[in-house]
């Protein structure tokens, strides 16, 4: 390599690395090509720098061809639409056959996403390469030709933008090592020692036993205990739940506050289960417990990061993250059983509640005041509707719970407003039914028990409970065709029971 267009190799690095804030990812050995992402820049997301004689076009353009290929591999891998990409070719001379054609048009990678415009600088063009470089990056790079290029100069120029290089390097380590985890740790051994507790209280999967500690069940709730949106991220239902949520809060849970630090962590990560628990709330009626909201919430500080810094997410932990998500979210939604709405729930609760404290030393108060004001604005709007609206579900969930008390004509009337208001759904018939049927109103409980049935064919307790009363009022080919079709809904062994005591 000559010395001047070893020169005009790191001149060119150099500015962009210190001027435009360009980050250099990649350098050869050899150090004759170097590649640089943007950091703010718009027009071109990545420059490419190569210094080599260039006798002929066909090798000129099948490197542009092999530059697009790698192009587009960091497109993939930065997850963006386009990629627009500068490549730049420092040269003695220009190729001795005509390679204009070549260089003429943007050369687009093999789908057309990765976009390449190619630029020689050589003796005869570098004035005019050089204003086209920054009509291109809207950017003012000057260079005055000298006859002699002094190595001590190429140096400083080159050590200038190795060294911010480093420089940047050690702060996005130091990024990911702020804090030392000490609330995962405690967090851990709390839900460890709920779960004992409850194993040996009547089990981890006993819904009495769960509900006694806290355990989010929406009549509850609705009764006052608000403490029922906390409790339940410290509680797992069985022990292979606890095992995955203790796993996926060891790494995350690690990850998270060592970026963020101790109290950040802490932060986040109880106003994310906070956040599930009051999603699930209004979403859903089932009961639910588990630091899956929570642990969303970790995702969601991960995502933050993304937001605020896209590159240094991407090249790192993003895709990762995002995949780990999406395969998360996806098996929530086609998995029975399984709380989504409590997972998305903590999952927007820890992108806000990371936007509100930001990063450890950092600031961006109108970033800050946006999350929150949003968080604040969707907390508000969420309890209000859960406790508020006429859903059939939150007026079902109120009913069960006077029927676990025992209040069966308070939950008539409850289910028997909801119901003649047009609002119910197959639960609420049903349960009408039920305390009809104690009530002693067999004729209007099979009325509602049948409308259950109508909403939902394959209501098993429906067809259960049919049977029951047919069987008591000595209908026994009724009886016998509502306790077969239970069975066979739902292959329960009350159900077989029942049916052979029929038989």
């Amino acid at each position: 390599m000559a010395e001047r267009e070893h020169y005009l190799f790191w001149k060119l690095t150099n500015y962009f690395v210190i001027e435009l804030d360009y980050r250099l990812v990649h350098i050869d050995r050899e150090e004759k090509e170097v590649w640089l992402e943007t950091v703010g820049h718009k027009k071109v997301d990545v420059i490419r720098i190569l210094v080599e004689d260039i006798d002929w076009a066909n090798w000129l353009k099948r490197d542009i061809i092999q530059t697009g290929v790698r192009a587009e591999g960091i497109r993939k891998h930065l997850m963006k639409r386009e990629l627009n990409v500068l490549n730049i070719y420092v040269t003695e001379h220009t190729p001795v056959d005509d390679y204009e054609f070549v260089i003429q048009h943007p050369y687009d990678a093999e789908n057309g996403r990765a976009h390449i415009q190619t630029v020689l600088i050589a003796k005869e063009t570098l004035d005019d390469t050089i204003c086209r470089m920054n009509e291109m990056l809207n950017s003012h790079f000057q260079i005055q030709t000298v006859d002699i290029y002094d190595p001590a100069i190429t140096y400083e120029l080159r050590q200038s933008a190795i060294q911010k290089t480093k420089r940047r390097q050690r702060e996005e380590r130091e990024l990911f090592e702020y804090g030392k985890p000490f609330f995962t740790y405690l967090f851990i051994a709390a839900q460890v020692l709920m779960f004992l507790i409850v194993e040996s209280s009547g089990g981890s999967t006993n819904i009495e036993t769960l509900i006694k500690y806290g355990a989010k069940y929406n009549p509850l709730i609705l009764a006052g205990e608000w403490w029922r949106f906390f409790t339940p991220i410290f509680l797992h239902i069985g022990l292979l739940h606890l095992l995955m949520n203790t796993l996926a809060l060891y790494y995350l849970g690690m990850a998270v506050e060592k970026i963020f630090g101790r109290f950040r962590f802490l932060w986040i990560y109880l106003f994310s289960g906070f956040t599930g628990s009051v999603a699930s709330f209004v979403f859903t009626n089932n009961l639910s417990a588990g630091a899956s909201g929570a642990i969303f919430g970790c995702f969601g500080a991960l995502l933050y990061m993304g937001v605020v810094n896209p590159r240094l997410f991407f090249r790192t932990i993003g895709v990762n993250v995002i995949a780990v998500i999406i395969i998360n979210l996806i098996f929530g939604f086609t998995v029975p059983g399984i709380d989504n709405a409590g997972h998305i729930g903590g999952l927007i609760g820890g992108f806000l509640a990371t936007g509100i404290v930001h990063f450890p030393g950092k600031r961006k108060w109108g970033l800050q005041f946006v999350s929150l004001l949003a968080a604040a604005s969707a907390v508000y709007f969420m309890l209000n509707w859960g406790y508020h609206n006429d859903r059939p579900d939150t007026e079902n969930a109120r009913a069960q719970g006077q029927i676990e008390n025992g209040e069966y004509g308070a939950a008539y009337e409850t289910l028997l407003g909801l119901v003649s208001e047009g609002k119910g759904d197959a639960d609420s018939y049903f349960k009408l039914a039920y305390t009809e049927a104690q009530l002693q109103k067999y004729e209007d409980a099979k009325k509602h028990f049948n409308r259950a049935i109508e909403l939902e064919p394959d209501f098993h307790e429906a067809h259960f409970n049919l049977a029951l009363i047919y069987y008591e009022q000595g209908d026994i080919e009724e009886a016998k065709k509502h306790a077969s079709r239970a069975e066979e809904i739902s292959d329960q062994e009350k159900y077989r029971d029942f049916f052979k005591k029929i038989e």
